[in-house]
């Protein structure tokens, strides 16, 4: 009995309760004259009566065993990616993103310096170091404004987009304070917002800067009272000049093939309002769409958002998963004639959406693997001069830019590059509403913290550096716009004893192979094969 009570594992409940005892007994035998030892009697209750629920509860087996002391190994966890972050990882060593990605953000946000001294801190002879030829002979860098490429050339309303613009982050996911602030900086830099599929809040139109409306499986702000889309709901919101291209989204590579739920008690009188959806209920966006089954019926509804839409550009965006899906859709083009402006192609490494671990580790084809094949396929059936591609996933720095428009984007989007600029120091704790700098959280004091007039400048700083940069870059390798890079422009060290470029590692087509001998293709002649136009569905 004397062992267990004693035992070290208790000691803060059993030696606390003898200390009260004590000091019970001194203020007896001395009324008023050891009245200090009140507050230290108070303190050993309080440590006793945690170690007693400690031991009755049944959620915690550790502290059943280590009452009261195994609480610090809860603190420590709690604050173990600040610990790591600030006091142990190197520039290098961050995930997802390293501290000097993050760093190249703030500096270009703040309008600091941002250049490095001493030479690189990589290895340069390690595996998959990557880096860019450069020209003997470089070319006069364009001024920022000039990075732009025009989508929807035979639409009645085409849109001339910035080569970088802020990739789909929903109001509901980030604060009112941060769409205001991302909104207004892309007014300011005279570059797009896309709204995420949320919808198109009175925060995304506050500022007045352009807007990409995304359309997700829930038809947010275009849907019937039973979750299905409106056309004359979508007609209305569509002919706000705000919105410059309506996008409809397929998957998105933080959990592709995997819809989302905002429970009942999360849903607002704001956010019912803003989406269009019963308020008391679970707010449902499905893993699949409503309006159309087959590549057919996908091009179709394209075709249906761009004339409801008055002309506007119309696409989608997608994570590519099986690449039959994707084959299926291109022989839908041939056979309709009808083709997206724009295919925005979003990697599995992108990730401002919460999402099960499963889903986010192992699910979906990674961005440079996706854009390849993306291109490469409209290449092969010769109709890339049509259709505008966009690339998201982990994109923060010119080389990111650069590096996925030689694999065939025409403008890239970026969404934890902007929240870096608005103010998130990856915390990752998006998906709980405690965001600490009020990026991502509903939290009214939270988001107090960020001031939007600052916050805005800064978005429209990093834009603008950033955009400085890809132009120095593409003007050292000798070209005269970044819509000239090619994959033999990047090198790879595949091993310690060779060196690979990226259009060795993935093939390219010409110009309508696949059409002409699809046969000939190693990488795409299977999917082809495989694919129909009149189904999603794997037919060899």
């Amino acid at each position: 009995m004397l062992s267990t009570i004693f035992n070290l594992r208790f000691a803060l409940i059993t030696w606390p309760a003898i200390l009260i005892l004590v000091a019970a007994a001194l203020m007896a035998v001395f009324p008023g004259q050891v009245w200090w030892l009140l507050p230290f009697a108070l303190l050993c209750l309080a440590s006793v009566l945690t170690g007693l629920h400690d031991l009755r509860q049944t959620r915690h087996a550790v502290l059943r065993n280590y009452p009261v002391a195994a609480h610090l190994r809860f603190l420590l966890e709690s604050i173990r990616p600040e610990m790591r972050q600030y006091f142990f990882e190197g520039d290098k060593d961050g995930t997802p993103f390293p501290r000097d990605k993050r760093a190249i953000v703030y500096q270009r946000a703040k309008r600091d310096l941002d250049k490095r001294p001493f030479g690189t801190q990589y290895d340069v002879y390690e595996e998959q170091f990557e880096w860019l030829h450069h020209s003997i002979a470089p070319t006069q860098a364009l001024p920022h404004q000039a990075l732009r490429t025009m989508v929807g050339a035979g639409t009645a309303q085409p849109y001339s987009a910035s080569l970088l613009n802020i990739s789909a982050m929903s109001y509901g996911s980030l604060s009112a304070n941060a769409i205001r602030a991302l909104n207004k900086g892309a007014k300011a830099g005279d570059f797009f917002h896309d709204t995420g599929e949320g919808g198109v809040s009175p925060y995304h139109r506050e500022h007045g800067g352009d807007l990409v409306w995304e359309l997700g499986s829930g038809y947010f702000c275009a849907r019937t009272t039973d979750g299905r889309f409106d056309p004359a709901r979508f007609a209305d919101v569509a002919a706000d000049p705000q919105i410059r291209m309506v996008e409809l989204k397929l998957s998105q590579g933080a959990k592709p093939g995997h819809g989302g739920v905002l429970p009942a008690a999360k849903v607002t009188p704001e956010i019912a309002a803003i989406r269009g959806i019963p308020l008391g209920q679970d707010c449902i966006s499905p893993a699949h769409h409503s309006a159309f089954s087959t590549p057919t019926g996908l091009l179709e509804f394209i075709a249906q958002m761009r004339d409801l839409s008055g002309g506007k550009p119309a696409g989608f965006k997608l994570c590519i998963g099986h690449p039959w899906e994707f084959m299926a859709i291109c022989k839908a083009m041939l056979a309709t004639g009808i083709t997206p402006d724009f295919i925005v192609v979003d990697g599995k490494e992108g990730g401002t959406g919460a999402a099960p671990l499963e889903f986010m580790d192992h699910v979906g084809m990674p961005l440079r693997d996706g854009l390849s094949f993306v291109h490469n396929a409209l290449v092969g059936i010769g109709l890339r001069d049509r259709v505008r591609i966009g690339a998201s996933g982990k994109i923060t720095s010119a080389f990111d830019m650069a590096r996925v428009m030689a694999l065939g984007a025409d403008w890239c989007n970026a969404a934890r590059g902007f929240m870096f600029a608005v103010g998130c120091i990856q915390a990752q704790s998006c998906h709980t509403g405690a965001c600490p700098t009020g990026v991502a959280t509903q939290d009214p004091l939270r988001q107090r913290a960020i001031h939007v007039p600052d916050k805005a400048e800064r978005v429209a700083s990093f834009h603008r550096n950033t955009l400085h940069a890809l132009a120095e870059l593409v003007a050292a390798a000798g070209l005269s716009h970044p819509a000239e890079l090619r994959p033999h422009h990047f090198l790879r060290r595949a091993s310690s004893d060779k060196v690979i470029s990226l259009a060795e590692q993935y093939e390219q087509l010409a110009r309508g192979q696949l059409t002409a001998d699809p046969a000939s293709s190693p990488r795409f002649a299977e999917a082809w094969a495989m694919s129909s136009s009149d189904s999603f569905a794997r037919t060899g």
